[in-house]
């Protein structure tokens, strides 16, 4: 191939996504005489040059570095590529002296917000030609867009400016003061009190801090999601199927307004879907996950067993080396002033994938490279390609189905069976999560009665080829699709799948051993935790004590009758419950209640107590923590359990004249309040809580359990679970023993 960019000095914006690492490696390796200025943005406190540095580590510059050497690779980068740290209207040093801009810098999420899709698509991208404006600079520019510009349309799309009236500054304007007025709206006390409402429901019993952090992130969650959902309703209003599609579109017509028409080249290559490398710089690089891909994997696991794709559709695909070669081709010939060039670079009209035939290559190498899944290889459903309506009433099916069964689950106590079926139903909301979305998101792509003619792309194509085809050429009539989609793509997918995996796996918290520490506390909860009996089981020991044998009928009659006032306040707030329940105890005599727990309420008590807690005290006072049993009950209850600690934190029972008032001397401490007291504590005497461990059963210990480096869900509660699970906080089943009784 004759692409030569001789000595010619480039702005690559986008340099660290996947198409703009990919043309840097490109530009390193086969253009040596060229000078690199790249726009990158530091991300926290990571600067641009830290950046650039990390950026060289991948996979796309290995082979490079491999050949030549790293110290070799480090100088000619020194040398010939200069860092600009800023956003797209950052221009640098000299922006005089550029020949060319390769513009690959965008957002390429379907789902974008509306503000943050037009702020970087449109916002950023006129910034940039409106600093090369001020700048005096006349460089050519390659502009990369995306096929799908051309909006929601049917049958041949030509190569050329898309047809369209709409403003750009306009939509803009719209875009980007859209946030405010979906905020102002987020505030309204209505809206705001069913926030409070679901919040309450959700975390109550943690303490009115998670309620309030609850509230507001679900706020701030349904802002975001409807201006989602504005985005694609405005694209869609407008002939688009997103925001991304819109906001490409309106990018390009800014490119022509404020470039083309001050005089300046522009060229606008415009891929379809962009896929793993065919040749260089290896067969299979990509980076991360690509449009299609999610879809291929979820389908390689068994999670998708059907999707509203059209059979005979073309799935319009291709390789990140083609798209490359194209921008690098466009670059390297003159350019016009007067008027723009467009370049498609897909395969749908020259070389077309049908969705069926992209199915079957993809279902038989599933087939005969099943992925390992707990019962063992993965059987990959048959798809029928039911149509969209039958689809979507399925899915709404499924989904309700699956709301009656969470309903459900939520009524049930906690235990191994419970916890079993709730990973079971988290499985099953998390598939069908994820086929909603892909469906959403991917439908109007696996439905496209779309083809992008591309004769201005093979011209180009036969003016830059001199002789046999080798990995600089983006001809894609000689992708071989079976070839590419089984030996090529869908191993290199399978395989970043098996590295995402593994690090998933490594990062769920396993039982490590204890490390010696005198800075170092463990704390543990009462009841559910070191003792398998609540505050219910304990009132009736006590009562069944007293042995009058009318007592305890008496008392379970009551209780039950007060059951659903108990159940609400449980639900509510942990603290109101035990103040709640605890005046029941009102009237008993001090005395009296210490003597049961001397005597037949302390053997109960002692016999239920968890062998493997009272095993796990032991191994962290053993190696030197010093171990504490905080809980929202009564001190003389969790007396039975003190010596095996170094302290017990518990509230006392308010007394007058030796009589119990049914009040607590001192409010429980529970949930947030639980929290507070961790912290004070930790400082008073000087334990690090990032080395420290902490055991609770309840969603209400997520407060406190949160502060501690080493964090154990025992025996959880449904809520407590799934936050176990989500933080990847170590799950231990804790079980009664005869040695304990």
């Amino acid at each position: 191939m004759s692409i030569d960019l001789g000595n010619a000095h480039i702005l690559l914006t986008g340099a660290t996504g996947f198409v703009g690492q990919a043309i840097l490696e490109r530009l390193l390796v086969s253009h040596p005489g060229t000078t690199i200025t790249v726009l990158v943005r530091p991300k926290g406190t990571i600067s641009a040059e830290r950046r650039l540095t990390s950026l060289l580590r991948k996979s796309v510059f290995s082979r490079w570095i491999e050949e030549i050497g790293e110290a070799e690779a480090k100088r000619i980068v020194a040398e010939r590529v200069r860092v600009v740290e800023g956003s797209l209207g950052d221009l640098g040093p000299e922006p005089r002296t550029l020949d060319l801009v390769l513009h690959s810098a965008s957002s390429v999420n379907f789902d974008d917000p509306i503000d943050q899709a037009f702020a970087t698509n449109v916002t950023g991208v006129a910034k940039l030609y409106q600093a090369l404006l001020a700048a005096g600079a006349d460089p050519h520019v390659v502009h990369v867009s995306t096929a799908y510009v051309n909006g929601a349309r049917k049958g041949l799309v030509t190569e050329g400016p898309v047809e369209h009236d709409v403003d750009w500054r306009v939509e803009e304007q719209a875009a980007l003061t859209a946030r405010a007025r979906v905020d102002e709206t987020s505030r309204q006390p209505a809206r705001l009190r069913q926030f409070l409402k679901e919040a309450q429901q959700a975390v109550g019993k943690v303490g009115p801090q998670a309620v309030a952090e609850a509230t507001e992130a679900a706020r701030r969650a349904w802002v975001d999601e409807q201006l989602v959902e504005h985005g694609r309703a405005r694209a869609q209003s407008l002939g688009w199927t997103d925001a991304y599609t819109l906001t490409k579109a309106l990018a390009e017509r800014l490119a022509e307004e404020l470039w083309l028409g001050d005089g300046h080249r522009l060229s606008v290559v415009r891929p379809s879907i962009i896929e793993s490398a065919l040749r260089h710089p290896y067969p299979g690089w990509i980076d991360g996950f690509k449009v299609a891909d999610p879809l291929i994997m979820a389908y390689g696991r068994g999670q998708l067993p059907e999707f509203p794709g059209l059979p005979d559709s073309v799935l319009d695909i291709v390789p990140v080396d083609f798209v490359v070669n194209a921008v690098l081709a466009a670059a390297a010939t003159e350019a016009p002033r007067d008027r723009a060039r467009y370049f498609h670079m897909g395969s749908g009209a020259t070389n077309p994938l049908p969705f069926h035939q992209m199915y079957d290559a993809i279902r038989t190498y599933f087939t005969e490279n099943p992925i390992p899944g707990a019962n063992g290889p993965t059987r990959v459903p048959p798809w029928k390609f039911p149509g969209g309506v039958r689809f979507e009433a399925e899915m709404k099916r499924k989904e309700a189905g699956v709301k009656v069964a969470a309903r459900t689950l939520s009524r049930l106590p906690a235990g191994a069976h419970t916890r079993e079926w709730l990973g079971s139903l988290e499985s099953a909301e998390r598939d069908l999560g994820m086929l909603r979305k892909f469906s959403d998101l991917y439908r109007a792509y696996v439905q496209s009665e779309v083809l992008f003619d591309d004769p201005s792309t093979r011209a180009l194509h036969a003016q830059v080829a001199d002789g046999p085809e080798d990995d600089t050429g983006f001809d894609v009539a000689d992708i071989d699709w079976p070839h590419y989609l089984q030996r090529v793509h869908l191993p290199a997918i399978t395989t970043l799948t098996r590295a995402f995996t593994a690090r998933g796996e490594r990062s769920e918290r396993t039982r490590r051993p204890l490390v010696p520490g005198e800075n170092v506390v463990a704390v543990f909860d009462l009841e559910g935790t070191v003792l398998h009996a609540n505050l219910v089981q304990q009132y009736l020991w006590l009562r069944d004590a007293e042995q009058d044998i009318t007592a305890v009928p008496r008392e379970v009659a009551k209780i039950l009758a007060l059951l659903p006032r108990y159940l609400a306040a449980e639900r509510r707030d942990r603290s109101e419950f035990i103040r709640s329940f605890l005046r029941l105890h009102k009237g008993m005599q001090v005395d009296e209640l210490d003597r049961y727990i001397r005597g037949p309420v302390g053997r109960k008590l002692r016999q239920h107590l968890l062998a493997d807690a009272l095993k796990r005290v032991a191994e962290h006072r053993a190696v030197g923590h010093h171990t504490v049993l905080v809980t929202g009950g009564v001190d003389v209850l969790a007396d039975v359990a003190a010596p095996h600690f170094d302290e017990v934190v518990a509230s006392g029972l308010h007394a007058v004249d030796g009589v119990l008032t049914g009040y607590l001397a001192s409010p429980p401490i529970v949930g947030e309040a639980r929290a507070a007291w961790l912290k004070s504590y930790a400082e008073a005497r000087g334990f690090d809580l990032s080395r420290s461990y902490g055991y609770g059963d309840s969603q209400a210990d997520t407060s406190w359990l949160q502060l501690l480096g080493n964090p154990v869900a025992v025996n959880p509660d449904q809520r407590l679970f799934a936050v176990a699970r989500a933080k990847h906080w170590e799950i231990a089943v804790w079980k009664q023993s005869e040695a304990v009784r």
